[in-house]
């Protein structure tokens, strides 16, 4: 089965929440909604679910026009964020729940329940407990485990993990997907980190302002954007951009900083202006290799981690933040030497359109 979405739009109160939208997915398949707060991820899972109806398109699933069916005749399971549980029924009866309204027997519910308190670690002398007795994860795995059981074909999932502990939710990125891909299910997540983006595979789509920007592999959508929007929020922090000129065969970064543009990426390049961009964690303190580009920027903050150090740079009024590795004590206010390796370096034309991908990407 197949979920279809043709030039599917919602507009609320003047505003337009989901510009018309193109996309396929497939049965068995784990697809990522990948995009910052307010860019229109819960808006089109709502839009798949049937919570909401389009104001223009139609949504097939599973050759079917659903575009005005019922969301409780659709065979879906969400889960949001801001978890719902029933707090009148312990935690066993909130996850037979889905069971029970299509009649399985007790034997089957029994199974199902346990089967899905244990992949969610919730203990059994938990499922004799109220939700309002858990704790906030607790009650998100209930809700998890209720839409394990109900069997759906098509399963979403907006920021599920988010109320997790760090350890649990780890486990539970590696574990949810095989879950529901085993059943054949649909699986969408959303989320707002690039990092659970990479961890969960499959599929992604990039999502910005009510519009998809890509839809591909994760690690291709990751790799080679398609276009600057797409770069930016497929990095945490977002990609650094800079300015760059093309002249016979000399491509231009500034700070006395060029390449030779007659091979490898930037072979082909035609004269102009182009946007330049790479990830922070590309951008490093120490001249790795002997080719590396090399700036000057002033450093305005750093924040440290753990185990690394995030610097924000004001490099001729733009504003680059790189992320290195260590605990770095570097004075505030001071000029910083920052170096890149023309490897990592993506070339977009000036309306953002991708001209060139970064050459490790295309090896890796």
């Amino acid at each position: 089965m197949s979920l279809i979405l043709e030039g599917v739009s919602k507009v609320l109160n003047g505003q337009t929440h989901i510009y018309p939208t193109d996309l396929t997915l497939q049965s068995g398949t784990m697809n990522v909604l990948l995009g910052p707060t307010s860019s229109g991820k819960t808006s089109l899972m709502r839009l798949m679910a049937g919570l909401d109806v389009p104001n223009t398109g139609k949504i097939i699933w599973g050759g079917k026009d659903v575009t005005g069916m019922r969301v409780q005749d659709r065979g879906v399971a969400m889960v949001y964020q801001q978890f719902i549980n029933y707090p009148s029924m312990t935690v066993y009866d909130n996850i037979a729940s889905p069971m029970r309204l299509l009649g399985q027997s007790k034997n089957q519910i029994d199974a199902a329940v346990k089967k899905a308190a244990d992949l969610m670690k919730l203990a059994p002398a938990l499922l004799d407990r109220k939700p309002l007795e858990l704790s906030g994860g607790q009650q998100q795995r209930c809700a998890l485990a209720r839409a394990l059981v109900k069997d759906a074909g098509l399963v979403l999932l907006d920021e599920p993990l988010a109320n997790l502990d760090y350890k649990l939710r780890e486990e539970l990125r590696a574990e949810i997907p095989k879950i529901f891909e085993e059943a054949g299910s649909i699986f969408v997540y959303a989320t707002t980190e690039p990092e659970e983006a990479l961890l969960l595979g499959g599929n992604t789509a990039t999502i910005w302002e009510g519009k998809i920007t890509q839809f591909d592999k994760t690690p291709t959508v990751y790799r080679q954007p398609v276009n600057a929007t797409t770069a930016r929020v497929f990095s945490d922090p977002p990609m650094n951009f800079l300015t760059v000129h093309k002249t016979d065969s000399r491509l231009d970064f500034g700070d006395g900083q060029f390449v030779t543009a007659t091979s490898g990426a930037f072979a082909g390049l035609a004269d102009g202006h182009y946007i330049a961009g790479f990830r922070p964690n590309h951008l490093k303190l120490g001249k790795e290799v002997a080719d590396a580009l090399s700036f000057t920027g002033k450093l305005t903050v750093t924040e440290i981690t753990g185990s690394e150090t995030f610097i924000h740079l004001d490099h001729h009024g733009e504003n680059w933040v790189g992320l290195v590795h260590g605990v770095k004590n570097l004075a505030i206010g001071a000029d910083l030497n920052v170096h890149l390796d023309q490897s990592h370096v993506y070339i977009f034309a000036q309306d953002g359109t991708a001209v060139a991908p970064a050459s490790y990407a295309t090896t890796a």
